[in-house]
């Protein structure tokens, strides 16, 4: 068969490529932001367990520099290292189990596709005194 004509040969497999690569693209994007987001969320709940346990124990242990709950908040802003957090978001207490900080901070997701844009995370610890 001489003469005769291929039909879909390197200029249709280049168009199939592009296709596909279109495809997989939005899924590889949002897996990879995804997994970014994650890292974020899991780096900051453990950053605010972290800055509660640390000031409700030198609330406990350090009454010159953590003897009043404003000096304990300051205290906790200092231990929150990367996040910016106002001293007013922590909140100190005397309980039962001793001198108790906790925090709510709010939590932007990165992600444009996910429907939940902001989560609030909270954090709370108690030390004996």
């Amino acid at each position: 068969m001489t003469g005769a004509r291929r039909t879909g040969g390197i200029g249709g497999e280049r168009g199939s490529v592009a296709v596909e690569y279109g495809i997989i693209l939005p899924v590889l994007l949002m897996l990879t932001l995804g997994i970014i987001d994650t890292g974020r969320l899991i780096w900051t709940q453990t950053t605010l367990d972290r800055a509660v346990e640390t000031a409700a124990r030198c609330g406990a242990v350090n009454a010159i520099d953590c003897g009043t709950a404003s000096q304990l908040q300051s205290y906790a802003v200092g231990e929150a290292y990367g996040l910016t957090i106002q001293a007013s978001d922590f909140t100190v207490s005397t309980e039962a189990c001793g001198v108790q900080v906790a925090v709510s901070y709010p939590f932007n997701v990165v992600i444009p596709w996910v429907d939940v844009a902001t989560l609030t995370l909270k954090a709370t610890a108690c030390y004996p005194v």
